[in-house]
């Protein structure tokens, strides 16, 4: 194994001449952090007219690079809905007693539910003591209808439980919370909802494998930033994140340059570019939905790698370092090489939680994120001077080139990172 590791490695080492410097070199990530982060853009926030124009150029890019649409789709994008809920009125009663809309939450897509104890409904139990938001994620997370009966206990903190409600996925299932001190055998439900949907798609481009097509790889980034906020000092009341992140996108299209031109993946490869990070992570999460965990074998996630990191140049950290082996097979492909990449220095932080490998990583996928970006001094993080004239092209180029040299045998099929151990995660 070490022997074909090294012929591997050898043989990405000679890429120059077939273009890896062509395609990973200043200039072409210049060109690409250009496109995403130029005023034009106006920050690309969610839910904007400027995320669409974003969209688009990822679009055309993946379409040049020769990638193949998700799922057959006419179109690279991959949508989805987001809804907002506000309840309207709620009226009803549990065993001959009257409920107040106080204490209920409907999380549901409706205009109109109407609930009884002959309509299917699951039941569901958060008893004092459970840990109330672990809890109803369970509900909101399965896929049945549900009545669940919150105990009493909880009635302090119970309004929490309304951020679901606020920004959720468009479904056809139905879960209604109650608050009540006792088991529920009858009840009827009666309740109508004001609803606003929004339309968003993540873009996604596929270079189907030769001989473990079943299998994935995926490189993502994502796409969106905060668009137009309170001006700074300077009057700059654009939000360009050219580091968060269209460096990760810029990686990620460049990836696809790279590998769509080799064309010798044994394992499918996925490249994806995720909306609503910043509001919720919503893009990863209805991305991660349409994969079995168990087939998705690693996943690089690329965050803010625009600027140098704590170790200077030729450098990055991985979050969640320790919880798979992902790591050490990155290193070893790039053994005799100046790069390294180092475990996630800021574990305060809880980075590993906090960026678009999450969604995949709960489920026992080996995902994670790569960056750079000194967090605990970065002075540009969410604010207008995310410019592109903050960030270092030569560092990011060879931090790309470092991803695509060091995924070499896992693209390959020759390895296979160990998976998350989902019991010790948060």
């Amino acid at each position: 194994m070490r022997i074909l590791t090294l012929i591997l490695l050898l043989a990405v080492l000679r890429l120059p001449a077939q273009g890896i410097d062509r395609i990973f070199n200043p200039d072409a990530v210049k060109a690409v952090e250009t496109a995403l982060a130029s005023d034009e853009m106006r920050g690309r926030a969610t839910f904007t007219p400027d995320i669409e124009r974003a969209a688009d150029y990822i679009e055309t890019q993946f379409r040049a690079a020769g990638l193949q649409t998700w799922n057959g789709s006419s179109s690279y994008r991959q949508p989805f809905s987001m809804i907002q809920s506000k309840l309207v009125s709620l009226t009803g009663n549990v065993d001959g007693k009257a409920i107040s809309a106080d204490n209920a939450l409907v999380i549901s897509s409706a205009t109109h539910l109407q609930v009884d104890d002959r309509s299917g409904y699951e039941k569901g139990f958060i008893k004092a003591g459970d840990n109330l938001g672990v809890a109803a994620t369970h509900y909101i997370g399965g896929k049945s209808n549900y009545l669940v009966l919150v105990d009493t206990s909880f009635a302090k903190n119970f309004h929490r439980l309304s951020r679901f409600a606020g920004q959720q996925f468009k479904s056809d299932r139905n879960i209604i919370f109650l608050l009540t001190a006792a088991p529920a055998t009858h009840f009827s439900i009666s309740a109508d909802q004001e609803i606003k949907e929004s339309k968003l798609a993540n873009v996604v481009g596929i270079l189907p494998g030769k001989s473990k097509k079943n299998e994935y790889v995926i490189f993502s980034g994502h796409y969106d930033h905060l668009g137009v906020g309170q001006p700074d000092a300077k009057g700059d009341s654009i939000y360009n994140g050219a580091n968060d992140d269209a460096s990760g996108t810029t990686a990620v299209i460049l990836l696809a340059r790279y590998f769509s031109k080799h064309n010798n993946n044994e394992r499918t490869l996925v490249f994806a570019a995720f909306t609503a990070e910043e509001i919720g992570e919503y893009g990863s999460q209805y991305f991660s939905s349409q994969f079995e965990p168990s087939a998705v074998m690693a996943m690089f996630n690329i965050e803010m790698i625009g600027s140098p990191s704590k170790w200077g140049a030729n450098s990055a950290f991985i979050t969640g370092y320790e919880r798979t082996d992902m790591a050490k097979i990155l290193q070893k492909n790039l053994a005799g090489s100046a790069f390294t990449f180092y475990p996630d220095p800021y574990p305060d932080q809880q980075l590993f939680y906090r960026s678009d490998n999450a969604s995949l990583a709960k489920q026992g996928v080996p995902a994670h994120t790569i960056s750079t970006t000194q967090i605990d001094i970065d002075k540009t993080y969410h604010t207008p001077g995310d410019e592109i004239s903050t960030l270092d092209m030569d560092n990011m180029a060879n931090i790309i080139k470092a991803i695509a040299i060091s995924s070499t045998t896992i693209v390959q099929g020759k390895d296979t990172p160990s998976r998350v151990d989902v019991s010790k995660l948060r």
